[in-house]
């Protein structure tokens, strides 16, 4: 039956600038052939995932914003949307607390490009590129937006606590550092997480946790980390996640995705 094995996408198989290394390419792609199933769990929307990552390399399956969109084989089997009113609540509130906020929803994402500019993130230029016709602005949409998770970005100024605190009835949060999304704090409905999913799909398919192996670089891959069976940190991982990972292989750069994958004797 072989393992199922779960990807996390920036920092892991993905570089936001360079894509995905051919050797990592050919190295998930022999995976696959060798018998086992694999998956790309991100906390990118459904709607910023590259094309070529699904049809070029090809996965089984894909877990995006944090676990509130789930697919397999092509097909949508899971998806949790934010209701409409309480969406621009969301929005209101975001804003109120100092951050800039881009929603992030499996057909679209949102956000205003007069704020969210690269004096707030480096590479929203590229995010703004590469979404294309699937970028929308929040203005002239407040009462039609749908999206299941949020990056709020920090602006000077901004009160972290008060904003987790008011949106804590209705959303998880991760609140990242040390990494090139360490300004943004990650809310999604509360429920969902990549851990669920991963330990939803594994089971679905028939897989003990000892059989499950998760891959990925920040704190939002933590709960990847309790639903499996094996742990791989990239060496550019947060320390949190080096921590508690059974491997710590090489970066992305490096080829630490065929590094791991040879370590367990996959390829």
């Amino acid at each position: 039956m072989g393992k199922c094995l779960f990807f996390d996408a920036d920092g892991t198989i993905l570089d936001i600038v360079k894509g995905t290394p051919e050797d990592t390419k050919l190295a998930l792609q022999q995976l696959r052939k060798n018998g086992h199933k694999t998956f790309i769990c991100t906390g990118r929307s459904n709607a910023f995932v590259p094309e070529y990552l699904m049809k070029e390399i090809g996965f089984d399956g894909l877990i995006a914003n944090l676990g509130a969109y789930i697919e397999y084989n092509g097909t949508r089997v899971f998806e949790r949307e934010m209701p409409t009113d309480l969406a621009w609540k969301t929005v209101e509130i975001i804003k109120a607390n100092g951050f800039i906020p881009v929603l992030e929803g499996n057909d679209y994402m949102y956000y205003n490009l007069d704020e969210y500019t690269s004096d707030i993130d480096w590479f929203a230029d590229l995010i703004t590129q590469e979404l294309g016709d699937k970028l929308l602005p929040i203005r002239g949409n407040e009462h039609n937006l749908h999206f299941n998770k949020i990056s709020a970005k920090r602006t000077p100024g901004c009160n972290p606590e008060k904003l987790c605190q008011e949106l804590s009835l209705w959303y998880d949060y991760i609140i990242h550092s040390g990494s090139f999304v360490g300004r943004t704090i990650e809310f999604v409905m509360k429920g969902c997480s990549k851990g669920l999913a991963i330990s939803v799909m594994s089971n679905v398919l028939g897989y003990e946790k000892r059989d499950v192996i998760a891959f990925g670089d920040s704190n939002n891959d933590l709960p990847m980390f309790q639903a499996a069976g094996f742990k791989v940190a990239m060496g550019n991982g947060s320390e949190d996640l080096k921590s508690q990972a059974d491997y710590v292989t090489g970066t992305l750069e490096d080829g630490g995705i065929r590094q791991a994958l040879e370590y367990l004797n996959l390829i």
